[in-house]
């Protein structure tokens, strides 16, 4: 395996999870807005590690596996933070998770029949509102006072939709395959 800088910046994206966390529940304002800028780095991680890959040459086989895993090893633990704190509703997080695990599974089976399913632009659509979501609905109002939280169940709605459209497209567009490989 190729430790290179795309692979380390998914291996910080995991490493940071338990901070982001663990700040959230930090009393009063500061950890809430440490936890949001910790969220905010580990998000771009996942734009920068893609850019160097893409741009450099620098993808691997550990990058392809591990880069998604630690997107929603990010995703999934903000969201079930965020149901927690009583800031997401729970019926939206668990269509978000049950299409996420779906996708997964769907993109491990496509790889054992040697098929490899590209990120369709929907699903890029869908990570950036939920990563907006996600941003907006943990720091709320703890920054200068703005009301992020409607705009921010604004967006993980959004994203909800994005996510049952694509997770559509990618069933439909594999059916086939695995119907001729059964």
């Amino acid at each position: 395996m190729v430790w290179n800088l795309p692979n380390s910046l998914t291996a910080l994206r995991i490493a940071l999870i338990p901070f982001f966390v663990g700040f959230a529940y930090v009393p009063g304002r500061w950890g809430l807005i440490i936890s949001t800028a910790l969220f905010g780095m580990a998000a771009l991680t996942d734009w920068f590690d893609g850019y160097f890959a893409r741009q450099h040459g620098m993808a691997t086989n550990f990058g392809r596996f591990f880069d998604p895993i630690a997107d929603k090893l990010l995703v999934i633990s903000a969201l079930v933070l965020l149901v927690g704190m009583q800031r997401a509703p729970l019926l939206l997080v668990m269509v978000t998770l049950a299409r996420e695990v779906l996708v997964m599974a769907l993109r491990e089976r496509m790889a054992g029949l040697g098929r490899h399913i590209l990120v369709s632009s929907e699903a890029k659509w869908k990570t950036g509102f939920q990563m907006a979501a996600i941003l907006m609905l943990l720091v709320q109002d703890g920054l200068m006072d703005v009301p992020l939280q409607q705009i921010g169940l604004f967006f993980l709605y959004i994203s909800t939709i994005f996510s049952l459209v694509s997770g559509f497209r990618y069933f439909r567009d594999a059916w086939p395959m695995i119907q001729k490989n059964n």
